[in-house]
């Protein structure tokens, strides 16, 4: 039993708040077949692990769980059948959602084909932070929304970790883009490219924002509702929280002429390899509110459970 090698992990016991979380060793998973074992660098955080940790009944059942779908790092062995990449490639990718969290830690197993190579032009820490809001807002707008040059996209929290993403991926499709954020953060959405920066909490968006061809909603079906008022008769909101209010919002979508569509973020090469792509031309880029390393994990929760970061947090693991 003392030779099976063992690693560093995140995990908890219970549902709760930031003070479940505990450093545990685990024993070091291995790569099945199409898989990777991947030794972790860097691993972001989004809201849905601070959700999983602190909401009874999620997709990931009852703990003890790791939680963790982000992650950065370098391939250490390849199970049968991968021939993408070879041990000591550097990777990024999001495991499988939702049922594949467990990134942080030290190593990490997943499908060969959720991961991408990593830009050289990219540290960890970047690439860490990308994945799932990247692949988000990638999947919203180009595959759900399908982005065209010249069209007016709304993006609501956009200085947010899918918010502020959503933005350049916009613009690097050629669309018009107006995001919203407080005005503290104008100057920021600005920077990444927004034609236009609103302040939610003075402005009533779905009032001064019409015709738009694609709105993407991150706050749920309330809130996504109203906003089908900014779209233009067969434009498209994609809603990124479902919750109960799905069909209503589909009903209203009817109503108006418009099309709503709900969707979770999926573990997607294509999607990666295109991520990857933007990010080495330097059109995409996350912004980092913070980095605390693996055995903090819990002051990273508690502070990106406030909702007052700018872009996004990451675990770093070596």
């Amino acid at each position: 039993m003392n030779d099976i090698p063992t690693m560093r992990a995140i995990s908890q016991d219970v549902v709760g708040g930031p003070e479940v979380l505990k450093e545990i060793r685990l024993p070091r998973p291995a790569a099945g077949p199409s898989e990777l074992l991947v030794r972790v660098h860097a691993a972001g955080l989004n809201p849905t692990d601070w959700k999983h940790r602190g909401v009874p009944g999620l997709f990931l059942g009852e703990p003890p769980f790791v939680v963790g779908w982000d992650v950065s790092g370098v391939v250490e062995a390849t199970g049968l059948g991968v021939t993408l990449f070879r041990p000591g490639d550097e990777v990024f990718g999001m495991l499988p959602y939702p049922h594949g969290a467990g990134s942080h830690a030290e190593y990490v197993t997943g499908p060969a084909r959720a991961f991408a190579l990593k830009p050289a032009t990219l540290d960890h820490v970047q690439a860490g932070a990308l994945p799932l809001a990247a692949l988000t807002a990638w999947q919203a707008l180009v595959d759900t929304a399908r982005l065209e040059a010249g069209q007016r996209v709304l993006v609501h929290a956009a200085a947010g970790g899918v918010g502020h993403l959503a933005v350049q991926i916009a613009k690097a499709r050629g669309a018009y883009v107006i995001g919203t954020a407080s005005a503290p953060k104008h100057d920021f959405v600005r920077s990444l490219g927004a034609d236009e920066a609103l302040d939610y909490r003075t402005t009533d968006v779905a009032e001064a924002v019409r015709d738009a061809d694609v709105v993407l909603d991150s706050q749920g079906s309330d809130h996504a509702i109203r906003s089908l008022r900014s779209l233009r008769r067969g434009g498209v909101l994609v809603s990124l929280l479902p919750d109960g209010g799905m069909a209503a919002l589909a009903q209203e979508a009817a109503r108006l002429g418009v099309r709503a569509e709900v969707m979770l973020v999926e573990a997607d090469h294509a999607g990666m390899a295109a991520v990857a792509g933007l990010a080495a031309d330097g059109r995409l880029r996350a912004e980092i509110a913070g980095t605390y390393e693996l055995a903090d994990a819990a002051k990273a929760h508690a502070l990106g459970e406030t909702g007052h970061t700018t872009g996004k947090l990451v675990i770093t693991v070596r």
